[in-house]
């Protein structure tokens, strides 16, 4: 994926961020791409992680300076930078897809990838998600979907349907749940 024309807004459920920047690191280049991560404390340090990899943060979530953190989004977006977001970060529920992505996407008439990370084996936390670490040596399968243009919309209920089809797309990459 290294050399794209133009940038993409990445859709990865929150459970599988773990290894994201390493594995991102081998298909994006970090000077142009950059993750929305929580304003939380739990946020911090996954900054920190992200940010030693060289890729840009973006902080906000639904619960947490969030119409703000859109507007940075879409100047980001602007200027041809990738963005990853989590879609039922920071809280939850998992596998539910929160709105801010279809905004976004349809601010910046963005495409937007689903992809996922899958395990060969792994332990789960204790967590609102389920939290996937891999265990040493696993094999890390990265699962890279169609490129889907999100639709205008005029309605609550088109809306929502062009919400179900993108959680129903990552939700297809999806083998362990």
């Amino acid at each position: 994926m290294n050399g794209l024309e133009h940038p993409f807004i990445f859709a990865v459920w929150h459970n599988r961020l773990l290894l994201l920047p390493s594995i991102f690191r081998r298909f994006l280049s970090p000077r142009h791409a950059a993750a929305l991560i929580s304003a939380s404390r739990d946020g911090d340090l996954l900054a920190a992680i992200v940010e030693r990899f060289g890729y840009g943060t973006i902080r906000g979530s639904s619960s947490r300076h969030g119409a703000s953190a859109l507007l940075q989004l879409a100047e980001v977006f602007a200027a041809g930078t990738h963005i990853v977001i989590t879609p039922d970060g920071p809280r939850g529920p998992v596998y539910q897809l929160g709105q801010g992505i279809i905004f976004l996407a349809q601010k910046c008439q963005a495409e937007v990838v689903p992809a996922s990370l899958e395990f060969s084996g792994c332990w789960r936390v204790k967590s609102w998600d389920r939290f996937i670490i891999p265990h040493p040596f696993a094999t890390v399968r990265v699962i890279f979907g169609v490129p889907i243009r999100i639709a205008e919309t005029q309605t609550p209920e088109e809306f929502e349907a062009e919400r179900m089809r993108l959680q129903n797309a990552v939700m297809a990459l999806v083998e362990e749940r």
